[in-house]
């Protein structure tokens, strides 16, 4: 409900980094000057600039240049939970629960509603601002596509572009030296940004979490296009893709992280069974952090900029408590308890794992 006129917001950029996170701020800024005559205070390095006091002033001059530009001004950290955040007491690490504080810092700097610009994890703890009774809107980010209250969130078409050109590279090396060439590319526990580049790029096989594989189907694949003379294959595999029967491969944990696994390994892993299992020569790609780099697509900068200025739209409506969100063609709002409460994957069903499948792809079941 609207209330008094709101003249002072907070934002922050939470999890990973993202193209277009600087989109968002930019629109945050512009639109909370121009439109509504408030002021903007940053929050440095996601939640942990709210818990240490780490913050300064956003007026239009700070932001001006940094719509094409990757990364987040503010930095970011996926570390930092004001509501489990890691203290040393008599030597030891504990879990505490600092949001007093988190809140205390916010009231200092005379914020009357916070934006914050995440992915599950960071908009989970926005949801635990709001409960709490702090006014938050929350914006979704993710190179993962995996937020389901969304058609999509920025970030991920940038990656995806990132994936899709990394695989017609490929092509032409594969091709010349008659090579398997196997690409690992993020996503979590969703397949998105496999599936889409896989199609875009023309992939033979795509391997995502959604649908377990199987060594055996693969080389199927891969001995089948032998047999009608093609000497090459381009495999696509999402960090979280795992065998039938299997586990996802972690690399490492982090304990302090509001999500502790870091995938990682699988392409590695399918790479040198392949080799072993058909005799062909095999090369594994692992597109790594190239997918969070760079500079964010037109679609994403456009995107960014929408959801920009809706939350902050939200904001002097006093709308809390709401995600932005794309319903195509139009921006709105979800609660935020329905933004995280499940995430968005791959159905085996989809059109596109259909179309995939229409034109060859095999995905190994």
């Amino acid at each position: 409900m609207r209330g008094k006129p709101i003249k002072r917001i907070g934002v922050l950029t939470g999890g990973g980094d993202c193209p277009g996170l600087n989109a968002v701020i930019r629109a945050v800024v512009k639109t909370a000057n121009y439109e509504y005559g408030m002021e903007v205070i940053g929050f440095e390095d996601g939640f942990g600039g709210l818990i240490n006091n780490q913050a300064r002033k956003l007026a239009a001059a700070d932001v001006s240049g940094i719509l094409p530009r990757g990364g987040t001004i503010l930095g970011t950290s996926n570390r930092d939970n004001p509501f489990k955040y890691a203290v040393v007491r008599d030597g030891q690490k504990v879990w505490a629960d600092v949001s007093d504080r988190a809140f205390a810092n916010a009231r200092e700097h005379g914020i009357e509603a916070l934006v914050v610009i995440g992915g599950d994890g960071s908009l989970s703890i926005a949801k635990e601002f709001y409960d709490k009774g702090f006014p938050t809107v929350g914006i979704p980010k993710t190179i993962d596509n995996d937020l389901s209250a969304t058609d999509v969130t920025f970030g991920f078409d940038t990656a995806l572009t990132t994936a899709t050109e990394a695989l017609d590279k490929l092509h032409t090396t594969a091709e010349s030296h008659h090579r398997v060439m196997v690409l690992e590319v993020m996503g979590r526990y969703a397949g998105w940004i496999a599936l889409e580049s896989g199609i875009a790029g023309g992939a033979d096989i795509i391997l995502i979490p959604e649908i377990p594989f199987s060594l055996e189907r693969v080389c199927e694949k891969i001995n089948s296009r032998k047999a009608e003379g093609k000497k090459f294959n381009i495999v696509v595999v999402a960090e979280g893709a795992k065998p039938a029967g299997g586990e996802m491969v972690v690399r490492k944990v982090i304990a302090d992280s509001p999500d502790p696994l870091r995938l990682g390994g699988i392409g590695n892993q399918v790479g040198n069974e392949l080799e072993k299992l058909t005799g062909m020569e095999t090369r594994v790609t692992v597109l790594g952090h190239l997918q969070r780099g760079g500079s964010p697509t037109a679609f994403d900068r456009i995107l960014a900029t929408r959801y920009g200025a809706a939350a902050v739209k939200l904001v002097a409506e006093g709308e809390f408590g709401q995600m932005v969100c794309l319903r195509t063609p139009n921006i709105e709002a979800v609660p935020l308890a329905r933004a995280v409460k499940e995430l968005r994957r791959v159905s085996p069903d989809s059109d596109l794992v259909m179309a995939a499948r229409a034109v060859g792809t095999s995905f190994g079941d």
